[in-house]
């Protein structure tokens, strides 16, 4: 049960964008890390390049321009490194094909956290307990 925040320019580069984005990182988790396809939670979130609002730099020798894109997901651990290397190397493909979006600036986090840290809707934990995914 990921959930995910894609913060992107928006603006000029085609009202589509964020949603080509965000089918990209759906079709990622669910292709490799096996996520449900019904399970997607997303918030989309689109900013004016021209006030400056999101910041990047050329960390590690990776020039990024005004095609930035922050992924940040949550879900809960147990995911081997090399899932998770599988993951960032499928959403940069995928955010390329669905979005023109060139994978040198899609940068994508992920934090991990336990059953117990989620409410799925009712004021229920329903992960504690159950073995879903």
């Amino acid at each position: 049960m990921p959930f995910v925040r894609i913060d992107a320019h928006g603006g000029g580069i085609g009202a589509g964008r964020l949603d080509a984005l965000g089918r990209a990182v759906h079709d990622a988790l669910v292709e490799t890390l096996g996520i449900p396809s019904d399970d997607r939670f997303q918030v989309l979130t689109a900013h004016d390049a021209a006030a400056g609002t999101l910041r990047y730099d050329d960390y590690l020798g990776v020039h990024r321009d005004e095609g930035i894109v922050f992924v940040a997901i949550t879900l809960r651990a147990g995911r081997t490194t090399g899932q998770k290397e599988a993951l960032y190397g499928r959403i940069a493909r995928l955010a390329e094909e669905y979005a023109g979006t060139d994978p040198r600036n899609v940068f994508v986090t992920l934090t991990e956290n336990t059953s117990a840290d989620w409410s799925l809707g009712n004021g229920l934990a329903q992960y504690v307990g159950s073995g879903s995914c």
